[in-house]
């Protein structure tokens, strides 16, 4: 009975020192593939590099955030927003050769151009628009027709 308890113990021995041996032998493994291109002398100065890399990323990350909020801020200055309207001013004419063009930013300021078709001329006019309405001036059907479908595009 006590040979029995005596191998009892010893096999578990073994059986757990076999296993602490296959955890080691992975673990090494796994630290050697982690150090296989390392400059530094050990795991530590693998970490602090990795730290040290960490915290470069993030300076370069908020760096590039500042500057997608700056191009974000300046492209509302550029053209966003273009609306085309063709229609007829003069029963004279045939067909819709007449048009309106709104080319407005992000603020809805721009431009809206008139190009009014008739058989004896042909004539342009160009207005300035802020924030959707006409500046200083008043605006037709058409170009306030224009102006509404740019916003929707």
């Amino acid at each position: 009975m006590v040979f029995n308890s005596v191998f009892i113990f010893y096999s578990i021995i073994i059986v757990w020192l076999v296993v602490l041996t296959i955890f080691f032998v992975q673990m090494r493994a796994h630290y050697n593939k982690l150090t296989v291109n390392s400059k530094g002398d050990g795991l530590l100065d693998i970490l602090n590099g990795i730290l040290k890399n960490q915290e470069e990323t993030k300076t370069h990350i908020l760096g590039l955030e500042k500057g997608l909020a700056t191009v974000y801020r300046d492209g509302k200055f550029h053209l966003q927003h273009i609306g085309l309207v063709r229609f007829n001013p003069f029963s004279d004419t045939g067909g819709s050769q007449s048009f309106t063009l709104a080319l407005l930013d992000g603020h809805q300021s721009g431009l809206v151009m008139t190009s009014l078709y008739a058989r004896s001329g042909h004539r342009w006019y160009i207005k300035q628009i802020e924030k959707g309405k006409g500046k200083d001036i008043q605006l037709s059907k058409e170009e306030q027709e224009a102006i509404a479908h740019a916003h929707t595009i």
